[in-house]
């Protein structure tokens, strides 16, 4: 049905909903197909897959990072759908976004059934109350059991104290990539309407609630032009443009402003509002007002009341920011000064609730806290690629010490893998102090659920993966603080340190391959105290020179001059960089380059910090 340009007159016309699940299981494809269906793009218009995945990094990783609203009109009704995203180290952005609607949409693997990250943000909609919808997608997979992934839900929602009419959610099947959704998922049906339509019916439209103004930051926009956008809901009275405001600050001082303009979502943009006031349940974008934060009320001018905080969990993660200090510097990055560094990672905390920067006594040092290794690889990606450089020191846990006693966060860790490769999966995980809570068979894979200390998560991944030949999905959410499980058997292997400045040569690295792995090529710049391999016995630090060139003599001799034939080196993915550091190493990460480094580059000095830390 095409938009039409109606103004909402009633409340009755507008429903918020958003869409939660664990990630990879279709909740933008979904979002595509809905938008199609109503009609948002002309029949000769490209619009592409993933619509509202626009960002480069979401685009490459296949998953949501920032939450995303858009509104479509089905039925002379407005749906604003809200995407979010399925990580829980995101979790600071699904928990802003669903106080903005009025129902979810849980989606649900029809193979995998309800996964960790499920659990997580289910856990966030129930206790604000949401009525929920479940949504059980790819249908199509074959050995799917869609009826035993509905008494799971069911199960997980009775297990999170949902309430009776929670319990008595909908349920619709479909497949988001087929593009239908129906009653029955035996039968498929033409398009998503049958969807749209139980929206319109069981979820409920936004209670119009008279008063003074009440609008709750839930997220912020920027434009060059307008400077920044609070976004939010108008949770009681009414908002227009023009309109002198408060604005109740976190902390509870007040501030004056105005609004100057206000925008609400329209398809896959916003639309200017002139002429008529907002009233609660709608949501909107507001420009001209100054020095506002997320979770900040937008309230009444002459009696303003704050709204309660956003509450937000706590970071479980913390990484050393510093300026780049390597003999390469400033050769490939734009903003290099601690200034820079400073400015950018400042800005990162506005609108990114989840995280935390701390000033160190160094004015080149700062400690940024956030709720995982995606978390913070994503911000330190994005910076990458907005031209930044900088280094980065070894994550660490945040521990807390509760009633004397020093405690660490611990993660439920769930990993799926096929039968064979399970008792493999256990080992690894024990070593680093996970306790097995169950494990499960579904099909020919296996679910093992383990409860980890989040210390034990850094560097997991790799071994993981090799260990089950890429079979292996891995999945974590933050469970909460216990008591220190102790120190991990075993370390890291050694490393192979570049002793000298200048280019590695391959005659070089053939001669010493039996020293190691190597993670530079032939021809790559290497400066000394780099780390460029990884010599197999834990603990040794190998010194070694790879620019070392052949002596040429006027003698020939057959079979000496045989090719070199040298093993392609080891590379490493940003996440995979950040796990493998050292707590005396460092990340130099730049536009072009990661290079693994060590804090002190020349040899001498890190003799003698070694022998004063045995002293």
């Amino acid at each position: 049905m095409p938009r039409s340009p109606s103004k909402i007159d009633t409340m009755t016309e507008l429903r918020n909903i958003a869409i939660i699940a664990h990630v990879d299981h279709g909740k933008t494809t979904l979002v595509d197909r809905i938008l199609h269906q109503c009609q948002l793009f002309r029949e000769n218009q490209s619009s592409g897959e993933l619509i509202l995945d626009n960002n480069d990094l979401e685009r490459e990783r296949g998953i949501t990072i920032l939450s995303k609203n858009v509104s479509v009109r089905y039925k002379g009704v407005k749906i604003n759908v809200i995407d979010t995203p399925g990580h829980s180290d995101f979790g600071g952005e699904v928990e802003r976004v669903l106080n903005m609607a009025d129902g979810v949409l849980l989606l649900v693997d029809a193979f995998e059934g309800a996964m960790p990250q499920t659990r997580f943000v289910l856990g966030k909609a129930i206790q604000l109350g949401l009525k929920p919808i479940v949504v059980i997608n790819k249908v199509d997979k074959p050995n799917c059991t869609p009826e035993e992934v509905h008494e799971q839900v069911f199960d997980l929602m009775f297990a999170l104290d949902a309430t009776e009419e929670q319990l008595d959610f909908p349920v619709v099947y479909g497949s988001s990539k087929q593009g239908w959704m129906g009653p029955d998922w035996k039968t498929p049906t033409e398009d998503v309407s049958h969807l749209l339509d139980v929206i319109l019916e069981k979820i409920p439209a936004p209670k119009k609630v008279d008063g003074t103004l009440q609008m709750r930051i839930t997220s912020l926009d920027y434009s060059s032009f307008q400077g920044r956008i609070a976004v939010g809901r108008v949770s009681r009275g009414s908002i227009k443009a023009g309109q002198n405001v408060s604005l109740v600050k976190n902390d509870g001082t007040v501030k004056k402003g105005k609004v100057a303009e206000l925008m609400v979502f329209e398809g896959l943009g916003k639309e200017k509002v002139k002429d008529r006031e907002l009233t609660s349940g709608e949501l909107c974008a507001v420009m001209g007002l100054e020095s506002f934060d997320i979770g900040d009320t937008i309230a009444d001018f002459e009696n303003p009341e704050g709204l309660t905080p956003i509450k937000v969990d706590e970071p479980t993660m913390s990484m050393l920011f510093t300026i780049n200090n390597s003999p390469f510097f400033g050769k490939e990055g734009e903003f290099v000064t601690s200034r820079h560094l400073r400015d950018r990672l400042f800005k990162e905390i506005e609108k990114n609730l989840a995280m935390k920067v701390e000033e160190t006594g160094s004015p080149e040092r700062l400690l940024v806290y956030g709720r995982g290794i995606l978390h913070l690889g994503i911000l330190v990606e994005t910076m990458r690629r907005e031209g930044y450089e900088f280094q980065l020191g070894q994550p660490q846990v945040i521990l807390k010490e509760i009633d004397g006693v020093k405690c660490e966060p611990i993660e439920h860790l769930t990993v799926q893998v096929p039968e064979n490769f399970s008792s493999k999966v256990i080992d690894l995980v024990s070593r680093r102090k996970g306790e097995l809570m169950s494990v499960e068979l579904k099909g020919d894979r296996v679910n093992v659920e383990f409860n980890i200390p989040a210390r034990g998560i850094i560097g997991l991944r790799n071994p993981l993966l090799t260990a089950t030949e890429g079979e292996a999905i891995i999945a974590h959410r933050f469970k909460g603080y216990e008591p220190w499980k102790g120190a991990f058997a075993g370390a890291r292997p050694g490393c192979i340190v570049s002793g000298e400045t200048g280019t590695a040569i391959a005659y070089a690295i053939d001669k010493l391959q039996d020293r190691g792995k190597f993670f530079v090529d032939p021809g790559e710049d290497v400066y000394g105290g780099q780390v460029i391999g990884e010599s197999p016995k834990p603990g040794e630090e190998l010194v070694v020179n790879v620019i070392r060139v052949k002596k040429l003599t006027n003698m020939r001799a057959s079979g000496s001059d045989e090719k070199t034939s040298i093993a392609p080196a080891v590379k490493f993915s940003l996440e995979e960089c950040m796990e493998y550091i050292e707590d005396d190493e460092y990340l130099e990460v730049t536009p072009k380059s990661l290079r693994i480094r060590k804090i002190l580059l020349d040899e001498n000095e890190r003799k003698k910090a070694s022998k004063a830390v045995v002293a």
